[in-house]
């Protein structure tokens, strides 16, 4: 019997199919969105009919779309803000505003953002004098590249309200200065608190231009442009408020939502049981395969650059402080406990060791009280891991959700603050992949843009050569991993991550057909020219979305 044609082909490709029950093909069939067959391309000419959009790739590697399982798109790169990437000192900082302020002379705010916490000089946090000499009596609100903390001049500290008597904020707990008790302009817990429901309706209530409804949905707009531009065909979006959710509404009537997304839902502390009915009922309510809701997001401790991260022993140069843990170990506990419980699958922060540590002692206690189940908790990040809880990962059956491009050395080795601040002796501890992926960990690669590019070629890059993005010495090479490695915690490791793995993450028969023709075979080109490489062709669901 003839076969009924198909909607799609793609032929004359090398793919990889990211399956092993069929590793590789040349050519497939996609009808209403789904693969119907994959196989030689000489077949391939029996599924086309006159109405059968055919793609030829001309010999290139075809790969599963990339699923980047941790990406801020709501947050994403803000074009009314002062960029400060690259800016490695303080005059920088100040060049790069006050070319600004030249254009922008009636801006009643000045925004930045990416700051990078190494442009302070002596390792110090920055302060609002810091701040005061190129912004005058102008608000300054900048935001660190972690959107972890933020800097204030002394006008934004008015125009805010902090004082010696008010520093515990809705958005942020702000510094003080020893000596005096007076802030300092240096916020902590932005991304905790600042990125909550709570803080971002604190923050526009105040009239901070950053946390309007229409410059977030320009951030998501533009960020999911990108997304797709690299071959990213499914975003987790790891940290949204209720409110949040009309955004990717937005963005998908207006046709701006091609890639697919999974939307975390941010539970931050004080989260309520009716909170918790809230949640279930938007999971209820988003569930396609365009746009989910479902996970919880939660932080158990902070970042080490500002060294708010929780070690299992003090920071470099410090005789006591390891950082703080948001809850006490036995809280925690029994809070991912009950959620667990309740059927919620938790992403939860975490990249000091004694945070992880933390994090994989309450996913073993939820197992004993609840028993075991397939939750796929993940902890994020995981920068410093003890290699005493590295078995506990697959033993446990928790994810290790991870960002290969954060263990660049140009970002995080010698000379940067978070080598510095962990000091050599743990530096065997940083981001260790391979040693995760021989213990039997999952692994789920992500950029947590826009904390770093989001490109997966340069992600990829990262894990397989630990080397600076232009070259130069490696750091950790022992825990590189090789390509194929690498593309699976881009494609099936974050589709088995986030309980996609029988709808995306491999080019299989019966799966959603969102794949990417790559303009290089990045399986055997030199690791150095992998950056180089750009998604030719992007298909979602059967549809080509983008074409270079």
């Amino acid at each position: 019997m003839p076969r009924p044609p198909a909607d799609l082909v793609l032929r004359n490709a090398r793919i990889h199919t990211v399956d092993p029950a069929l590793p590789e093909a040349e050519a497939l069939a996609v009808r209403d969105g789904r693969i119907v067959w994959l196989g030689p391309d000489t077949e391939a000419g029996e599924w086309i009919s006159g109405r059968t959009e055919v793609l030829d790739a001309q010999g290139k590697l075809a790969l599963p779309g990339f699923i980047d399982a941790h990406n801020h798109v709501r947050l994403g790169s803000d074009d009314a803000c002062v960029q400060l990437a690259g800016a490695r000192t303080l005059d920088e900082v100040h060049d790069r505003i006050r070319s600004w302020r030249d254009a922008h002379p009636d801006a009643e705010w000045i925004e930045a953002e990416a700051l990078d916490y190494s442009a302070l000089p002596g390792g110090r946090m920055p302060r609002a004098a810091d701040l005061d000499p190129v912004t005058g009596d102008t608000p300054a609100f900048v935001l660190s590249y972690d959107v972890h903390t933020a800097w204030l001049n002394t006008a934004a500290l008015r125009r805010l309200g902090i004082t010696k008597d008010r520093t515990d904020l809705p958005y942020g707990r702000a510094e003080t200065d020893p000596e005096t008790g007076e802030p300092t302009g240096f916020l902590k817990d932005f991304a905790v608190r600042g990125l909550s429901r709570d803080g971002h309706r604190a923050l526009r209530e105040l009239g901070v231009p950053w946390a309007s409804p229409e410059r977030q949905y320009r951030r998501l707009a533009g960020s999911l442009d990108d997304a797709i531009r690299f071959g990213i065909t499914t975003v987790v979006e790891p940290q949204n408020s209720l409110d949040d959710l009309v955004l990717f509404e937005r963005a998908r009537e207006e046709g701006r939502l091609r890639s697919r997304i999974v939307a975390a839902l941010f539970h931050p502390r004080g989260t309520t049981g009716t909170d918790l009915t809230e949640f279930a009922a938007a999971a209820e309510k988003y569930d396609d395969d365009r746009l989910s809701v479902g996970p919880l997001k939660l932080y158990i401790d902070d970042v080490v650059e500002p060294r708010t991260a929780a070690l299992l022993a003090p920071y470099a140069g410090c005789r006591h402080h390891r950082g703080e843990t948001f809850y006490p170990p036995e809280e925690f506990a029994e809070l991912l406990t009950e959620l667990d419980s309740l059927g919620f699958q938790c992403f939860v922060h975490a990249t000091g060791d004694r945070g992880i540590r933390t994090v994989l002692d309450a996913v073993e206690r939820a197992r004993e009280f609840n028993g075991p189940r397939d939750a796929r908790h993940q902890i994020v990040h995981v920068e410093c891991l003890d290699p005493a809880d590295t078995p506990r990962f697959a033993e446990l059956g928790v994810v290790a959700c991870m960002q290969p491009r954060h263990a660049a050395p140009e970002i995080a080795g010698p000379g940067q603050d978070w080598a510095e601040n962990v000091g050599a002796d743990r530096w065997h501890k940083a981001w260790p992949l391979r040693s995760l992926k021989e213990a039997g960990a999952v692994l789920a690669f992500s950029s947590d843009w826009n904390v770093a590019e989001m490109d997966p070629m340069i992600g990829i890059h990262t894990a397989v050569t630990r080397q600076p993005l232009g070259g130069g010495e490696p750091w950790g090479p022992q825990e590189t991993i090789d390509v194929e490695t690498a593309v699976h915690g881009y494609t099936m490791g974050s589709a088995y991550a986030n309980f996609l793995e029988n709808e995306r993450g491999s080019l299989t028969v019966g799966k959603l057909a969102d794949f990417v023709i790559l303009s290089r075979d990045i399986l055997r080109a030199a690791p150095e020219d992998i950056p180089g490489t750009v998604a030719e062709t992007v298909v979602v669901g059967g549809e080509v979305v983008h074409t270079a």
